[in-house]
């Protein structure tokens, strides 16, 4: 039975991806004491690399810090620093205090870059190649170095200043004689991305050459790492956990294990928001309280019209979002979205309005108000479907997030001008009213 146990807990270790849903798994004192365990066996960094920063963080704080330093040293260096940047600012220091001057080095200078970069996601673990040598070479040099370097998708070829040649196929080299030399070989336009560059442009970038692997340059075309796909993978994750949670409302830092209070407090700004924009459109429909009273109806139709306009809306919200998250939307696009999304807020409303409008009229068999509905629903639908663009780009433009707000500010126009346009019109065409 023991040996049983040993067996299964050997080929856990060996996955590390399983290791950390285990740990993610257990209380805090359990994962405290499977680190440990596995820092004994040299098998505690990968784990901690599969999982969340902010989980990993957890239990590297409860850790003797002599232990937490030597398996931050174990760590892939862009897995380290996202942890890192978890720890309050003296864990952070005591660590990078206990670690050789080399392992310092390179971690200090991968915080330097902003997380949400090109030089945040990116590892310097590499092996470049200098052209001159042959392939035999570069092949022994690879074998030699790449214990202490990420994973080899592709090899990169540099000059004497380290500034970036080209890419280098493994499999060219595989197949070359020995003795051809790297600049037969290199691939000259090969891309490369700023160091500085925007996490979510760099996942575009992936998505749209299908590469597993990116150099990392500087403004001289300087080689400084190598960003790879799991790397990129994470970014994704958290552009869409950020989009979905923001049409809906809710902060991107909320997670499904937050506690009720921290839930409380990320959320009830976000709620407070919406009370004060629902106050808004019910100051709208106070002020038309005479004329809902003459026309109980309309206090019905109200709710179908503004319902509609929302619900347009947010379909062209989701649709311009996703489109600036992917990098499709351009200002020239921006214009055409507006005039497609006005033409179809026309169509829409039209065949809306005219199905809203009889059943007003067979309900009530008042054609006038039949057409009343008509015309505010069309108008509705209309003016969502144009502020569905319009209320992204302006949001983007002022620097926030499309996602988070838009839906808000949305919801308020549609919810007004819905109940406006209702009583404005009824005014309008209603005898008695």
């Amino acid at each position: 039975m023991a040996e049983e146990r040993r067996l299964a807990l050997r080929e856990l270790i060996e996955r590390p991806a399983d290791v950390a849903e285990v740990l993610d798994a257990l209380s805090s004192e359990q994962a405290t004491d499977l680190i440990h365990w596995l820092f004994l066996r040299h098998a505690a960094a990968e784990p901690l690399g599969e999982m969340d920063p902010d989980d990993s963080a957890e239990l590297v704080v409860q850790l003797d810090r002599k232990e937490a330093s030597e398996i931050l040293s174990r760590m892939d260096p862009d897995d380290a620093v996202d942890l890192l940047l978890e720890l309050p600012e003296d864990v952070q220091g005591e660590l990078l205090s206990r670690l050789s001057r080399s392992d310092a080095k390179v971690l200090s200078d991968l915080l330097a870059y902003p997380p949400d970069s090109a030089g945040g996601l990116m590892t310097p673990e590499i092996v470049p190649l200098p052209l001159s040598i042959t392939v035999e070479q570069a092949i022994a040099r690879l074998r030699r170095l790449i214990e202490d370097a990420e994973p080899v998708h592709y090899a990169y070829a540099v000059d004497d200043r380290g500034h970036l040649q080209g890419v280098l196929s493994l499999r060219d080299m595989a197949l070359a004689s020995p003795s051809s030399n790297l600049k037969d070989l290199v691939i000259r336009d090969a891309i490369s991305v700023p160091v500085d560059a925007d996490a979510e442009d760099v996942a575009r970038i992936f998505d749209k050459y299908d590469y597993s692997a990116l150099p990392v340059v500087d403004d001289a075309q300087v080689l400084l790492g190598v960003i790879t796909f799991d790397d990129v993978i994470d970014v994704i994750r958290a552009e869409a956990t950020e989009d979905i949670y923001g049409l809906a409302g809710v902060p991107s830092e909320e997670a499904v294990d937050s506690s009720w209070s921290r839930s409380l407090r990320l959320r009830l700004p976000w709620l407070y928001v919406r009370l004060f924009t629902a106050m808004a459109a019910a100051v709208v429909v106070g002020l038309f309280e005479a004329t809902i009273a003459k026309i109980a109806a309309l206090a019905v139709l109200m709710g179908i019209i503004a319902g509609q306009g929302g619900s347009a809306g947010m379909q062209t919200v989701t649709i311009i979002t996703r489109g600036m998250a992917l990098g499709e939307l351009d200002r020239v696009k921006g214009w055409r979205l507006l005039v497609k999304e006005t033409l179809l807020g026309i169509a829409n409303g039209i065949l809306i309005g005219a199905t809203v409008g009889a059943v007003a009229y067979l309900w009530k068999g008042e054609f006038l108000l039949g057409l009343a509905v008509f015309l505010a629903m069309t108008l509705n639908m209309v003016i969502a479907g144009a502020c569905g663009v319009a209320i992204p780009l302006i949001v983007r433009r002022l620097g926030k997030d499309p996602a988070l707000v838009s839906g808000i500010f949305l919801t308020t126009v549609t919810d007004v001008l819905g109940f406006g346009l209702m009583f404005v019109i009824a005014i309008w065409l209603l005898p008695g009213v």
